[in-house]
């Protein structure tokens, strides 16, 4: 089993549903933090589970396993196997007790495949000029109605036991563009990309890591997106927004970048992320990034160690049924 100090700060996809003799010896001779899971990962309960531990038996029991599992269209775990979860935006209006029990379903479906780490919630703003990209994946338009539901959003997968990724900071709501595809740029003043900032602000001292967003902030830094960017990372995600907690990239393998994957972890690193994502699942391309990819620091070690310890802190022993009910429940006056 690889200790702690000694992983590259990345997070790496594999390439399918069972962890290959020269997967597993990468994760050994260059142990990364830990493992993001797609669809292509996924063969059933079962097999995940097989996934899960052959990879915890490498890197460890505390090793971080991603997945992007915020319901309606991103979610890796699907019918047959695993229930369907609404969107984010189907909870605007209503009680906080909905989307509390909703997130806490879903940790337990992950923490059930050994996934304890989920992307999720997304806290941009639904913007009407926004890119669909993001669309119903936000719960509002509206930063406090966002803040209200992402904090019993993040609450619910803490209690249980899985620690939320909030994304994408410092926002994406006014992307127009796909940054899968190509870089967005926004041009938005301080005082609109203030609005976004918003709800990243409100819940930054929650223990959830955060993502940041491969955009251009024209005003904030008009050569470099923000997962690049040293002045947006400490000025606005550090500076004025105030999050403390675990910084990791959106993956480096999106279009909105371009670059080898080696170069582009050194730089967002070097910029002030504590970790990067790298997605593909190629083997040829995450050996690469992990030969020369910085071990992780001792303060994102210790920012790693708070979020656990958030998450611990707020465990509780869920009743499933319980949840099912409280997910649409009406709120009920005490008057």
């Amino acid at each position: 089993m690889v200790k702690q100090g000694g992983r590259r700060a990345a997070i790496i996809g594999l390439g399918g549903s069972v962890l290959t003799a020269e997967e597993a010896a990468m994760l050994r001779q260059m142990p990364p933090l830990g493992v993001i899971l797609f669809a292509r990962n996924i063969a059933g309960p079962a097999a995940l589970r097989g996934l899960t531990d052959a990879i915890r038996e490498i890197l460890g029991e505390q090793a971080p396993i991603l997945i992007d599992q915020e319901g309606g269209r991103v979610a890796r775990l699907r019918p047959p196997d695993w229930p369907p979860f609404p969107a984010a935006a189907s909870f605007e209006g209503r009680p906080g007790h909905n989307a509390y029990a909703n997130a806490a379903l879903i940790g337990l479906e992950c923490a059930a495949m050994g996934l304890n780490v989920v992307c999720a919630p997304v806290l941009d703003l639904r913007l009407p000029e926004g890119h669909g990209i993001i669309g119903d994946r936000a719960f509002s338009a509206d930063p406090a109605e966002v803040s209200r539901l992402g904090r019993q959003y993040i609450h619910g997968l803490q209690a249980a036991g899985c620690i939320p990724v909030i994304k994408h900071i410092p926002g994406h709501g006014r992307a127009r563009a796909d940054s899968h595809l190509e870089l967005p740029r926004v041009s938005a003043t301080r005082e609109e990309l203030a609005q976004d900032c918003a709800p990243f602000a409100a819940l930054a001292d929650l223990g959830a890591w955060a993502m940041t967003a491969h955009i251009l902030y024209e005003n904030l830094d008009g050569e470099w997106p923000a997962t690049l960017s040293p002045r947006v990372i400490a000025r606005v995600i550090r500076g004025a927004i105030g999050f403390a907690g675990f910084l990791v990239s959106d993956d480096l393998a999106m279009k909105a970048l371009s670059g080898q994957p080696a170069a582009l972890a050194q730089a967002s690193i070097s910029a002030g992320c504590d970790a990067v994502l790298h997605c593909t699942g190629d083997l040829a391309e995450s050996m690469a990034l992990l030969a020369d990819c910085p071990a992780l620091n001792d303060a994102a070690n210790e920012r790693l160690d708070a979020a656990r310890a958030a998450t611990e802190s707020r465990r509780e022993t869920v009743d499933p049924a319980a949840l099912q009910a409280m997910r649409h429940a009406p709120l009920v006056s005490s008057a």
